[in-house]
């Protein structure tokens, strides 16, 4: 009787530890080998061995996500010839997975066998209908640019948020209050930088000041003195700090603004990059008056070929965008959160494009309101949420159409 041959990988930076399991859960083989190029040639020659050796109809083969380190071994086995002409399914699991997997063995010990065999038989029971997409390497590349735009974006979100504490130890009042648009901005960051207490401010003749103002703003306040007058108020009622703290606090401020400028350089040349690359594949995405390349090239980055979701809702699943369900008995609840699964990649991206299109596009604009107004609580947030969900449908019927974006008209 014939029956697939289950392989579980757990992997690690020097090596990986495989198991093989018959469909019974029986073992058939267990063995280690290196994370190199020969490491992954003695694997092929072992999975071929069995294959050709057993009643094995199928092979399934999973490996858990651990940063970059199995990245290679999946391009390997999407390229080896030997281990492909079994036509191999292959899963790279998520570590969330496997560790609720386990949660059914409480007595099982925590080594890396235990981890290739836990994988292993996570696909003998399986309902793991993910596989890994065997797609185009532009995407590949792609992918790359994007995921690494998106950290670098989370990097600079962070390094903000450290800024505007120290900026409250400095100069409270001013973190407290909207007297620039954008704490970032020319003027704002001088008024930081280049007065080293609160004091030299709230005590700078006001012309001066508005000058100061006028000058690194290149004359875009309607009003400088005006501005200047608020500052200098912000700055009287700011908290003092001792001198040797307050010392301490200017270098960090320093330096995270240096921090802020080469990561905000670093997102630019990333941007260009992207730009670069998706030219080299052909999307009506960007038809889309909002969304952009590097917002339509974070999406296709991590969905690749459309077909390969059954419908729109495998997508949205795929993405994070579906809601759990509360309900017992008689009671259903209308208070339900999004899923904590999906790829948070794409995630973000959809999220980005969304509340882009809510500003450019008339149709996602009526609905962010609509939505908005329906909801008391976190509005913005599940208002947010639903507009990334409408454009999934959007996203999906462009991408398999492959037609342009008309906006719809007569409302």
């Amino acid at each position: 009787m014939f029956s697939p041959l289950y392989v579980g990988i757990d992997v690690s930076a020097k090596d990986h530890k495989v198991q093989f399991l018959k469909s019974d859960g029986n073992e058939v083989l267990k063995f280690s080998v290196p994370n190199n190029l020969p490491g992954a040639k003695i694997l092929s020659d072992k999975v071929v061995n069995v294959m050709s050796g057993g009643s094995y109809d199928s092979l399934v083969v999973g490996l858990e996500a651990t940063s970059v380190y199995g990245d290679h071994l999946v391009y390997f086995m999407k390229e080896d010839a030997s281990i492909n002409k079994f036509k191999p399914k292959l899963h790279v699991l998520n570590p969330k997975q496997v560790a609720n997997f386990k949660k059914a063995y409480p007595d099982l010990p925590k080594n890396d066998w235990v981890d290739a065999w836990v994988i292993a038989d996570n696909l003998r029971f399986g309902r793991i209908t993910k596989e890994v997409y065997m797609g185009d390497y532009r995407y590949d590349a792609l992918q790359n640019l994007t995921r690494a735009r998106f950290l670098s974006v989370q990097n600079l979100s962070r390094e903000k948020s450290r800024f505007l504490n120290y900026l409250f130890m400095k100069f409270s009042s001013l973190a407290q209050e909207d007297i620039f648009s954008n704490t970032f901005g020319a003027t704002s960051t001088a008024i930081i930088e280049e007065f080293h207490s609160v004091d030299e401010i709230a005590y700078m003749d006001i012309e001066d000041l508005a000058n100061f103002i006028s000058n690194k703003g290149k004359g875009h306040f309607a009003d400088p003195k005006q501005v200047a007058e608020a500052v200098r108020a912000a700055a009287r009622s700011s908290y003092r700090l001792p001198k040797t703290v307050n010392d301490s606090v200017n270098q960090v401020l320093a330096i995270s603004m240096t921090s802020i400028r080469a990561l905000m350089e670093q997102i630019k040349l990333f941007d260009k990059a992207i730009e670069q690359q998706i030219q080299l594949i052909p999307n009506t995405l960007t038809s889309v008056k909002g969304i952009g390349p590097v917002y339509s090239a974070g999406i296709i980055a991590e969905i690749g070929d459309i077909h390969r979701f059954k419908n729109q809702a495998a997508l949205a699943k795929y993405a994070g965008l579906a809601w759990t369900q509360h309900q017992s008995g008689q009671f259903t609840s209308d208070n339900t959160r999004l899923i904590r699964s999906g790829n948070r990649f794409l995630k973000y991206y959809l999220f980005e494009a969304a509340n882009s299109l809510r500003v450019h596009d008339q149709e996602f604009k009526r609905f962010y309101t609509l939505k908005y107004r329906q909801t008391p609580k976190t509005p913005h947030k599940r208002a947010l949420a639903l507009t990334a969900r409408k454009l999934v449908r959007l996203v999906d019927a462009l991408l398999r159409s492959n037609r342009l974006y008309i906006p719809p008209t007569g409302r």
